[in-house]
């Protein structure tokens, strides 16, 4: 069983009840005015969330210090600016280091500056879909779903050295036939599918929270064409991303209980 936080175990064990107040409309500032236990308040205090990833969470994220444009305009953008306005005197940091086209190999290269340095406590990643459309142009998709597996473990197992508390966060990579996608869309298709698999297993073996990005998705399209929720059948639309957050949050609120307050 995951050992998170082994001076804050006790709040991820603990029910809904250790969360107390009301929601205020409009007379405050925060919408979302919860007071949280002052027990568990100490045991949450200073959570270093991390997104890492490709493009999707990237979000043409800023490379500077500005905190304007720092977490992107994504779904990392949405889980953070939410948590953060909701709960500002816990002190939470929200750090994004997703690159436009990487691959798994490719967080491999820059894992020990971009995620080891950071010492996050939440540690959410999405990664993939740029190994299948390289596994596609090549041709080489067993000998690249190998390497996946091999570098992705790596990546967890350097995380959970580097803390073994560490919640670790992993996203299902997706894609739909739109676009060029269509133009080969058996091997995208299976390619993606064949990574799911890996990533299952490694949540398995790592005792990780498991995002299924898919399943939401396949929901949303019963009520909006695909293209209004992922526009290139890889990229999430401004919509598309909410979804992708309010998901976020859910799944997580499953171990990091006091986030059960945005799940309906």
């Amino acid at each position: 069983m995951n050992k998170i936080f082994t001076s804050r175990r006790t709040f991820i064990n603990n029910s809904l009840a250790l969360i107390t107040g009301t929601i205020c409309y409009p007379s405050t500032l925060f919408p979302a005015n919860v007071r949280l236990d002052d027990n568990l308040r100490a045991k949450v205090k200073n959570l270093v969330f991390l997104f890492q990833g490709d493009s999707i969470t990237d979000g043409n994220r800023g490379r500077s210090l500005d905190p304007n444009h720092i977490m992107g305009h994504g779904y990392a953008h949405s889980v953070s600016s939410r948590i953060g306005a909701d709960f500002p005197d816990q002190g939470f940091e929200f750090y994004n280091r997703g690159i436009s086209g990487n691959k798994v190999s490719d967080l491999l290269k820059r894992w020990e500056e971009d995620t080891i340095a950071l010492k996050p406590d939440v540690l959410s990643i999405l990664v993939g879909i740029n190994d299948v459309i390289f596994s596609v142009n090549t041709l080489k998709g067993e000998s690249i779903l190998a390497d996946f597996e091999q570098e992705y473990r790596f990546l967890l197992q350097k995380a959970r050295r580097s803390n073994p508390e560490v919640l670790l966060v992993l996203g299902l990579p997706f894609v739909y036939p739109i676009s060029n996608i269509k133009n080969n869309w058996d091997l995208y298709e299976k390619g993606v599918s064949q990574q799911c698999q890996v990533i299952k297993k490694l949540a398995n073996e790592f005792d990780a929270i498991l995002l299924d990005y898919k399943l939401i998705f396949d929901q949303a399209i019963k009520k909006m064409p695909v293209n209004y929720w992922i526009w290139d059948g890889i990229h999430p639309t401004v919509f598309g991303h909410e979804l992708m957050s309010r998901y976020w949050i859910e799944k997580v609120s499953e171990r990091i209980k006091f986030l059960k307050f945005y799940v309906k």
